[in-house]
């Protein structure tokens, strides 16, 4: 487990928290790198030599299973699992997380947050992933103060680590990105509908890191 001392800023109020982030790694060999590779060459038209990435974006999400093992167990594996007809034609590389925060607020690493993550269309290349458990049927603004205090807390993490960091943006927010640099995806008919993680979460995370000046995407 990881212990670190995160500073962490409020609108008039300086204060230290301590950040405690477990490492629990998903599969991601050698297979699954390789997927990677190919993926960003199908969709971002780069020919790359490894899968680090320099982060732009911090992307937040809810995985809609309530249940932390099931969601794990379904980022786990290198290869896409079969009941993902939405996104399987445009690759069998299984999709992923660089974190996910449990209902309680525990905070767990699942890969590197410098190695590319299958997220976000279009902007995976750039863009580190953060994944709560919750979001109830895909519908349910159901996240846990806990989890808000651990969003908040890994942003500022996030920041002082990547300090190119610019954007702090929802998974429903993600199309809005179309029109800019970041946005890479070759494939005009991949996209998908997301409302995660809730326009209310966001609203308090964005509220607390004010002070970051991290933006928005634009309207």
């Amino acid at each position: 487990m990881l212990q670190l001392l995160v500073i962490l800023f409020t609108s008039s109020l300086l204060y230290a928290q301590s950040l405690q982030i477990i490492n629990k790694p998903i599969d991601f060999g050698k297979n699954r790198i390789e997927m990677t590779k190919s993926y960003i060459k199908q969709h971002y038209g780069k020919s790359v030599k490894d899968i680090e990435i320099e982060p732009r974006i911090i992307l937040l999400h809810w995985t809609a299973e309530m249940s932390f093992d099931k969601s794990f167990a379904r980022l786990k594996p290198e290869r896409l699992l079969s009941d993902r007809k939405d996104i399987v034609k445009a690759s069998a590389l299984n999709v992923s997380s660089h974190y996910m925060v449990d209902r309680d607020g525990t905070i767990y690493r699942l890969m590197p947050d410098n190695w590319m993550a299958r997220h976000v269309i279009g902007l995976n290349y750039s863009t580190i992933g953060i994944e709560n458990i919750g979001g109830n049927g895909n519908k349910a603004e159901d996240l846990t103060k806990a989890q808000l205090k651990s969003n908040i807390a890994l942003v500022h993490y996030l920041k002082q680590k990547y300090p190119k960091i610019e954007y702090l943006m929802g998974h429903y927010e993600y199309r809005q990105m179309e029109k800019t640099p970041l946005w890479l995806e070759l494939d005009k008919g991949y996209r998908t509908i997301k409302s995660d993680p809730g326009k209310q979460f966001m609203s308090n995370v964005r509220k607390a890191v004010k002070s970051l000046r991290l933006k928005a995407p634009p309207r």
